[in-house]
Formats: C-alpha cells, sequence, structure tokens
C-alpha cells in the first residue's frame, strides 16, 4: 500500500513536471537567445548614432572612441568594426574567429557598424536557464517524494492499524482499540469492525454461557444417575443385573467425559488470547522465578532481549514454554543457561534462543523430541510437547535449532517496528508459571 502510494504520487509529479519543465526550459533558452540578440540590436543602434553625430558635426573618428561599447561587464564583450563614408575602418574589442552573433547598423551618412559577440556565452547564458530548470526539477522530485512517502504512511498507517484491530478481534478482544484516523473510509470501516466485535462477543458468550448451563444441568442428573447405578451395582444380589448395572455405569461416565470435553472444546474455540508482550517483561518474571534454583545448583542464567520488539504471544504460554525450556536446560544440562532474542532478517518476527552448555541431544533422540511420552531421561515426555503446542497456537514455531550443545528456538511474530505495542494490541498481565516438574 505504501509503495503503491508513494509510486502513484511520483507519477503526478513526474507528469507535471515533464508538462511544465521540459517547455519551460525550452522557452527560457530560446528567450535568453533572443534577448541576447535584442541587446546586441540596441547596442549597434546606439553606436551608430553616435557616430552619425559625430560625422554630421564634422568630428574624427578614432579607435579609442569606440572603447566604451565594447561593454564587458553588464553586456557581453563585442567586437566592434566601423567603416567610415571614406572606407577607413576603426576597430575595438576582440576579433572573434569561431561562430558569432553579430549586429549590422548603416547610418544615414553611409558608416557600416559591425558588432559582434562570441555565440558559445550566448548559447552558455541559455544552457544556465536549462540547468537552473533542471534543478528546479530535481528539487521537485526531492519535495515529492518526500511528499509522497509522508502522505503515503499517512495512508497506510490507518490501514495497518485496521488490521490490528482485525487480529484483536480475532484474539478475542471485545472491542478493538481504534482511534479515528480522519479517513472517512477507513473509519467506516473500522466502525463496522467494532460493531461486529461486539456482535460476535455477545454471541460467543451466550455460546459460553449455554455450555456452562447445560453442562451444569447435565452433570447433576448424570452424577446422580452414576450414584444410583453403583448402589444397584453393589446391592444387587443377581450377576445379571450387576452386569447390566455396570455397563450402564460405563456408559454413564462416558456421557459425563463427552460433556466435559464438548464444554472444553466450546471454551478453546471462543477465541485466542494473542497480546502484544515485551520480551524483556517476560525475561525480567522468570529471572525472577529461576534466578535463586540456578543460583543453588550453581548455574549461571542470562537474559538478554537484544531483539527489543514487542511480539504476539499469548503472555502466560510464553511464560510456561521458557519455564519448560529452562527447567530441561536445569535437569539436563551443564554450564550457562542463556535465553537470547534476536531480530530475524526481515525484521518480521523474533527468535528467542534457550542454550546451555550441556552435552545436548541424542542424534536417535533428536527428530522426536517433540513427540508426546518421548524422553531421554526420566521424564514423562509430555513438556516439550506441550511446550510446542502453545507456541504453534500463537502462530509461531519451536525447533531444536542445535542438537550440540543443545539450542532451542522459539519464532514469534513481532510487531512491527513503526508501530507502538501498547496501541496494536492491549498489553495483559503476565501469567506467573510456577514451578512444577516438566518432562523431556
Amino acid at each position: 500500500m505504501r509503495r503503491r502510494a508513494t509510486q502513484m504520487i511520483l507519477v503526478a509529479v513526474t507528469a507535471a513536471v515533464l508538462i511544465l519543465g521540459v517547455p519551460m526550459a525550452v522557452f527560457g533558452a530560446i528567450l535568453v537567445w533572443e534577448s541576447e540578440s535584442s541587446t546586441l540590436d540596441l547596442r549597434a543602434s546606439s553606436l551608430g548614432r553616435s557616430i552619425e553625430r559625430r560625422l554630421v558635426n564634422d568630428q574624427e573618428l578614432s579607435d579609442s572612441m569606440l572603447e566604451p561599447w565594447v561593454d564587458g561587464t553588464v553586456n557581453l564583450e563585442a567586437g566592434i568594426l566601423v567603416q567610415g563614408p571614406d572606407g577607413e575602418q576603426y576597430r575595438a574589442g576582440p576579433v572573434f574567429t569561431d561562430r558569432v552573433v553579430r549586429s549590422l547598423q548603416i547610418t544615414p551618412s553611409g558608416a557600416t557598424v559591425r558588432m559582434d559577440v562570441d555565440a558559445w556565452q550566448v548559447r552558455w547564458r541559455s544552457i544556465s536557464v536549462i540547468l537552473l530548470v533542471a534543478s528546479g526539477v530535481v528539487a521537485a522530485f526531492v519535495v515529492g517524494l518526500a511528499v509522497a512517502r509522508r502522505q503515503a504512511r499517512k495512508l497506510s498507517a490507518p490501514l495497518i492499524y485496521l488490521a490490528a484491530s482485525a487480529e484483536q478481534v480475532g484474539s478475542g478482544l471485545v472491542r478493538p482499540r481504534m482511534k479515528p484516523t480522519g479517513i472517512e473510509e477507513i473509519d467506516l470501516v473500522a466502525a463496522e469492525l467494532a460493531r461486529t466485535s461486539d456482535r460476535l462477543a455477545g454471541r460467543l458468550a451466550a455460546e459460553r454461557q449455554f455450555a456452562a448451563d447445560a453442562s451444569h444441568q447435565l452433570r447433576t442428573p448424570l452424577t446422580a444417575l452414576s450414584m444410583r447405578l453403583e448402589e444397584i451395582e453393589a446391592l444387587s444380589e443377581q450377576d445379571e443385573v450387576r452386569e447390566e448395572a455396570h455397563l450402564a455405569l460405563e456408559q454413564t461416565e462416558r456421557l459425563t467425559g463427552v460433556v466435559e470435553d464438548l464444554l472444553r472444546t466450546s471454551r478453546s474455540a471462543g477465541g485466542g488470547t494473542t497480546e502484544a508482550v515485551h520480551l524483556g517483561d517476560v525475561f525480567e518474571q522468570q529471572r525472577e522465578e529461576w534466578a535463586r534454583t540456578y543460583r543453588k545448583a550453581k548455574r549461571e542464567l542470562v537474559f538478554d532481549d537484544a531483539a527489543g520488539l514487542a511480539v504476539l504471544a499469548t503472555p502466560g504460554s510464553l511464560a510456561q514454554v521458557l519455564a519448560t525450556l529452562l527447567e530441561n536446560a536445569l535437569r539436563y544440562g551443564a554450564g550457562a543457561t542463556r535465553v537470547v532474542s534476536r531480530r530475524t532478517a526481515t525484521g518480521k518476527g523474533v527468535f528467542v534462543d534457550v542454550s546451555d552448555e550441556g552435552p545436548g541431544v541424542d542424534d536417535e533422540l533428536a527428530p522426536d523430541i517433540f513427540t508426546k511420552h518421548v524422553s531421554g531421561g526420566s521424564g514423562t515426555g509430555l513438556g516439550l510437547a506441550l511446550a510446542r503446542d502453545l507456541v504453534a497456537a500463537d502462530g509461531g514455531r519451536l525447533e531444536l535449532s542445535q542438537r550440540r550443545p543443545p539450542v532451542f528456538t522459539i519464532f514469534l511474530n513481532a510487531v512491527p517496528a513503526a508501530l507502538d505495542p501498547d496501541v496494536v494490541l492491549p498489553q495483559g498481565a503476565l501469567v506467573s508459571v510456577g514451578r512444577r516438574r516438566r518432562r523431556r
């Protein structure tokens, strides 16, 4: 959008410059040439009148009398040749061997006045006008480019914030924070987006309430039915009755599980919790949580937010993923553990590297390191699998980027550096994650 807007404005500036600048340069050069020719004619005519007065008054003609007409300060230096009625010639000024601009005057007494100026000097003055116009054209392009970029930013920024508002709606925010832009069309779309988010929030709230009510209403009779079946199974003396009661009890428990699964699915489908998260805040929280444990283990723990960008993530999920990686590094690694953020090559994402100086991951285990129930030690093998799912839910990735020494890399989408992360998405409070035992 920004590039297209810039191109359109530059095309308009180019068209205006070509339509106005080229004719101005051509006409300016022609005007300078004609002006110099007219000035030379006036100088020659004035010299002719002076010579005519001398001839009428029987005054003597000489070369020295022509010197003041050579000029060379205000006007171009001229070469003068005067031929009197008796055929005698008088000269002043330089003699030009190249092309000249010439003015020829004949007085009533028969004297001939010829005045020449160097054609290259006249041409250079015409070229100076063209260069002046060209400088104006370049200045117009520079100003046009600056205005184009400013206007492009002014037009594209509201659209970027509008896209961020749509992300807020997709993240489950009731009403996106969208400031008026002053552009009527974009403000209309933003207002409609806000109304749509209100309607979606109302529907989601109604569906969640219905699911909660239905679950509550079903749980009570199902619990009572289960207790009744258990009582029948315990008190009945007939094997057939106990068997049927047992089968009915299993069906009831299965139905209870289905109800709980449906409720859980309804809650999880209600929208994400992605927010603009400052990695420095997350790092500080994890430092407070794990610093004492690492000191007891005589291990060094280093955090470095070198990227300096806000990312789109769920605060609690990101904290839990980092806690999982830090605990694994503490249990299975050695030496210093480092958590470092770095920008991607395009600047649209952030990598968070969690590394230690331990022996690393075996080659046989590495391909299945994120598979459930796969562990290289005594763990359950659920921690990394859950961490990968949590990162994927926020649109990121968790990978084992290096086996020895081990480096786990989290990729997260970044909030554009040109935007204010506190405006694009609301910043929520970080969820503190306890030191639960997580295994690879």
